[in-house]
Parts: C-alpha cells; sequence; structure tokens
C-alpha cells in the first residue's frame, strides 16, 4: 500500500470519520475503491519501537525465521494466549493454529524484511484489533478483511456500520440474497441478519481452541456485507477466553464491580473476587441490544399477533434473560449451559421457518419498510 500512496498517489483522502484519544479512523479510496484506515494511536513515534533494531546494523537485515519468532510473541502477547496455548489446543482451524497461521505467512516472503518494514509490522502489532482482524480473516467471514498497511495505519474493507436510531439497523438497499428468491421484504432481510448473528455467535463459541467475548455489542460495532453476513467491524473489546478471564478476576465488593462493559461476572463476596467466568453470552447480550428492538411488537404492527412472531418474541425475551458464558466450566452449572444451547436452536428454528414461510412475500406490514439512512461506516 505505501508505493500506491505515496509514489503513485492512488490512496485518495476522503473525510474523517472518528479522532479519539489518538484513534483515528478515515475513510479514503484506493486504487477508485471506498476503504477505511484505521490507527489507535495518531503519530507512528507513538508506538514502542522493536528493540532489536537499536542493535542491528543498518546494512544488516533481519531473515524471516527472526521475524516469525518476534512477530509469534507478540501475537500471543496481543491475544492473551499462553506459549503452549498458541500451539496444540483443538478446535477446526481454531486459534491454536493462529501462531502457525502467522508463521505460514512470514515465511512465503523471499526475501529478507528491511528495518522500516519490521518497524511497521510492529506498530500494527501492538494494535489489538489489527492484529484480530489480521489472523481471524482466514479463519472466518464474521471480521473485517483486512486490505492492506502502511506505516502505523491499516486498511479494512469499506461497509456501512449499523445504527440504532435506524429502525432495521443497518441499511438494507443493494443487498444480494443469494438463492432463487430475486426479492424480499425488509422483513424477510432483517430475518436473515439475525440469522447470520446466530452463525457469528456459534462460530466465536466453538470455532475456535478458547471462547471468543465480545465485551461491546452495538449497532455501530457491527456491519452487514451485500449477502446479508453479519461482520464485526470493531474488535477493540474482543478477548479470547484466557484474556477475558485476567480482564475478570478483580477486586470487588458486589456484582456491579464485576461488570466489564457487557461483559459481567459475578463477586464472591467472602473472597471478595470477581469469578474469572463470564456469566452472560455474547448471545444473551445481542438478544437484548439487537433482537429486542428489531422484533419489538411495535415494529412487527399487525404482524405481531402471528403464531410464529409471538414465537419469536418469547424466544428472545428467554434469551436476553438466560445467562451462560460458560457458567458450567467453573461451578457445575451444566444446566446453564444446556439451557444456553437450547435458546439458541429455538431461536434459530424460528428465523429459519419464518424466512422460509414469509421472506419472500413482499408484504411488508407494520411499521417496516425500506428507508434510505446516510449510515457512518465505521
Amino acid at each position: 500500500m505505501c508505493e500506491d500512496l505515496c509514489v503513485d498517489g492512488l490512496v485518495e483522502y476522503k473525510r474523517c470519520l472518528y479522532y479519539e484519544n489518538g484513534k483515528k479512523v478515515i475513510e479514503a479510496r484506493w486504487r477508485g475503491s471506498p476503504v477505511i484506515l484505521k490507527s489507535k494511536l495518531e503519530n507512528f513515534s507513538s508506538y514502542e519501537p522493536l528493540g532489536i533494531l537499536d542493535y542491528q546494523d543498518t546494512a544488516e537485515e533481519l531473515s524471516p525465521l527472526d521475524v516469525v519468532f518476534y512477530a509469534t510473541l507478540e501475537l500471543r502477547n496481543s491475544l492473551g494466549l499462553a506459549e503452549d496455548e498458541g500451539e496444540d489446543e483443538g478446535g477446526e482451524g481454531g486459534n491454536s493454529s493462529l501462531a502457525r497461521l502467522w508463521q505460514k505467512k512470514l515465511k512465503s516472503r523471499d526475501r529478507s524484511y528491511s528495518q522500516a518494514e519490521l518497524a511497521s509490522l510492529w506498530s500494527l502489532l501492538q494494535q489489538e484489533e489489527y492484529t484480530f482482524l489480521r489472523v481471524l480473516q482466514d479463519l472466518s467471514t464474521h471480521v473485517a478483511k483486512v486490505l492492506g498497511s502502511c506505516g502505523h495505519f491499516y486498511a479494512v474493507e469499506y461497509l456501512s456500520a449499523g445504527h440504532a436510531w435506524d429502525q432495521n439497523i443497518f441499511s438494507l438497499e443493494g443487498v444480494e440474497v443469494p438463492g432463487p428468491r430475486a426479492r424480499w421484504s425488509s422483513r424477510g432481510k432483517v430475518q436473515r441478519v439475525a440469522l447470520s448473528f446466530l452463525d457469528m455467535v456459534h462460530h466465536f463459541d466453538h470455532d475456535f481452541a478458547h471462547k471468543l467475548h465480545l465485551c461491546d455489542i452495538k449497532p455501530e460495532n457491527f456491519a452487514i456485507r451485500k449477502d446479508l453476513t453479519v461482520v464485526a467491524i470493531d474488535v477493540d473489546m474482543a478477548f479470547f477466553e484466557p484474556k477475558m478471564r485476567d480482564i475478570l478476576d478483580q477486586n470487588c465488593s458486589s456484582d456491579d464491580d464485576c461488570n466489564f462493559f457487557d461483559c459481567s461476572s459475578r463477586c464472591d463476596r467472602d473472597r471478595r473476587r470477581c469469578s474469572a467466568v463470564r456469566r452472560n453470552s455474547n448471545l444473551q447480550v445481542i438478544c437484548e441490544k439487537i433482537f429486542r428492538p428489531w422484533f419489538s411488537p411495535t415494529l412487527l404492527g399487525s404482524k405481531a399477533g402471528l403464531p410464529l412472531q409471538v414465537e419469536l418474541q418469547q424466544a428472545v425475551q428467554e434469551c436476553s434473560e438466560t445467562e451462560g458464558g460458560g457458567v458450567e466450566e467453573e461451578d457445575g452449572g451444566g444446566e446453564v449451559g444446556h439451557r444456553g444451547h437450547s435458546v439458541h436452536l429455538r431461536l434459530l428454528s424460528v428465523l429459519t421457518r419464518l424466512v422460509q414461510e414469509g421472506g419472500a412475500s413482499g408484504e411488508e406490514g407494520g411499521a417496516w419498510e425500506e428507508r434510505g439512512h446516510t449510515a457512518l461506516n465505521f
């Protein structure tokens, strides 16, 4: 990306979307296509330098194997994974393979890395969101794609973020629903997006060696692609299980002291310590913050009394009140985990039937109607 930016002038600034505490989010065009540029800190000098470069002869370059070693250490540190956890725990293509995946990418290079390239890579590895997106994009369709980088900025795919004030949360214009049905109603599209949320939750809970916790769940942190796949576009507050436990394991005097944004645990008043195990779950928070507003009787209008719609509202209500997040692992509360799984299956069943029965009917009903909006793109 650097050559396109600095030499060929193929990266064009459009506008600043976000700037706070040094974090910058910029809309730009790269080779004619819209992209989002991000950096956690404003200046390149704000990042810790790679210490080994201070002892390197200016004419000497680190080999790809040296780069693999230092990058893997920083990767594990950023993700909160111990050395042995990065190598051997199970899961299909899970985060047990993250270090090996990173090594494979770096080793594939046929020449050494210059000091400027190493300094740039090191600044990127100090940005947790970049690390997550960079390694997960080969393992998940539910995270934004990293397209390139230059210095301490990295480019991700341009997607329209959700907004709480939009009744559909996401702009549904221009979406391309796969399959034989050419036109879906807004309600049908929302139901398919909800199914994608359920797929994302199951994916983050089960497809890595450690569960991936989302601690800042709100419409603005998600987007949809044209095929209605839900994408996490802001993962500053996403943590694998080991790091989540470290965050929650704090002193407390009440349960209120054990809340870390959308991730919470319970306070053991005898020990005056928060449980290291999260008591709520990604699904519970998504049901509370996204599904309940989506499937409220107010928006459904005259459709709200239909049997499947009533069943959906009941399932969403149960979901928002059902705790989860691996409680069974710590205190034997396997029943809690079973309830969470049952709620997920119930929601999946109801939404699938709704899509099959009414997704392409073209009947809007209630307040569901296509409306354009000018959502910011983060």
